[in-house]
């Protein structure tokens, strides 16, 4: 018997996708290099020569969803939009302290986004990267028009005081971009995958009350020798080369290691982001952080390539080349 085929309607989406917002959050609480030394016998100045850290923003009674809702908030006034024109809400993390109720759809609300799709998102440190990617294709493919993505984190909660390892390097924060529907790319393809071989470099041990584990040095090698190609082949795919760069922005993990990446892909016109020297390592905010600075501080243009790259646990890693956009001058914070 013949089988009649009924075509489905597919909703329209739109040639490309852009970034037109950005935001942050830091926590008023600062705490300097010299004062987590302190407690294992060494200096400020040791901590600054291993990990480039000055000094970190920690948590005093912020939570997840307060950070996301105001760096939310700030990348949705950037982009003079209405939290209810909002029709999706990504929020990557992964330090939530429990997998459900899901973050995004507490966040979408406090926003004035109740209506909105709303999704967690967890690859850690890459988590922005990946959690971008499925903006702009949502809104290529039509499922969404515009989405708001935060990576917000509160690794200090997870850190185990007496682990020189871990002490020294996490910190607290949130980042958001908008991303909308644009006449032509303004986010590049992904270039994204994981090593799951080295899953036990960096890890949350539950059984052992929640504390954070690190093999430093095993997550050092694997970033300095892996990620730059992976780097280079994003801005292959996006058409471009290392020279064609305004800006740099991996993940905030270690000055040695964002400065080895970008030695490396040799981008001699690019501004590399150093934001983890006042923030730390804030894991999935830190990328989104780190361009709100370069671009509130008017470092990068509006309009040129910046090249994201996150790399971590998992272990994970992403890289895309975007478009900068155009923001209103303002203090960080």
């Amino acid at each position: 018997m013949p089988v009649t085929v009924i075509g489905l309607r597919q909703r329209p989406g739109a040639v490309g996708a852009r970034l037109v917002g950005l935001g942050s959050y830091r926590p008023s609480t600062a705490v300097g290099s010299a004062e987590i030394a302190a407690r294992f016998g060494r200096t400020g100045e040791w901590i600054r020569e291993r990990t480039g850290i000055v000094s970190r923003r920690v948590v005093r009674g912020e939570g997840l969803e307060t950070m996301a809702v105001t760096a939310g908030t700030r990348a949705l006034t950037q982009a003079g939009m209405h939290a209810g024109e909002v029709d999706l809400v990504i929020v990557a993390t992964c330090s939530a302290e429990s997998p459900v109720p899901v973050r995004a759809a507490a966040v979408a609300k406090a926003l004035g986004s109740s209506a909105a799709a709303a999704f967690d998102l967890n690859a850690a440190c890459s988590g922005f990267c990946y959690a971008l990617a499925v903006a702009a294709d949502a809104v290529r493919a039509g499922s969404a028009s515009r989405v708001l993505v935060v990576g917000t984190e509160t690794m200090s909660t997870w850190v185990d005081p007496t682990d020189l390892g871990t002490s020294i390097i996490f910190a607290d924060g949130a980042g958001a971009a908008v991303v909308a529907a644009a006449d032509e790319p303004g986010i590049g393809p992904i270039v994204w995958g994981s090593d799951g071989a080295e899953a036990n470099a960096e890890l949350i041990e539950i059984p052992r009350g929640g504390r954070m584990r690190m093999q430093g040095q095993a997550v050092f090698r694997w970033a300095t020798t892996e990620i730059h190609p992976i780097a280079r082949l994003a801005c292959e795919r996006a058409g471009i080369t290392p020279a064609d760069l305004a800006a740099i922005v991996p993940h905030q993990a270690n000055l040695r290691i964002i400065e080895a990446i970008a030695r490396k892909l040799d981008a001699p016109n690019a501004v590399i982001a150093r934001d983890v020297v006042e923030s730390g390592n804030t894991s999935a905010a830190s990328i989104p952080m780190a361009m709100e600075r370069l671009a509130a501080e008017g470092q990068v243009a509006p309009g040129g390539l910046a090249l994201l790259v996150g790399f971590g646990a998992g272990l994970t890693y992403a890289a895309q080349v975007v478009r900068m956009p155009a923001l209103v001058p303002a203090q960080v914070g």
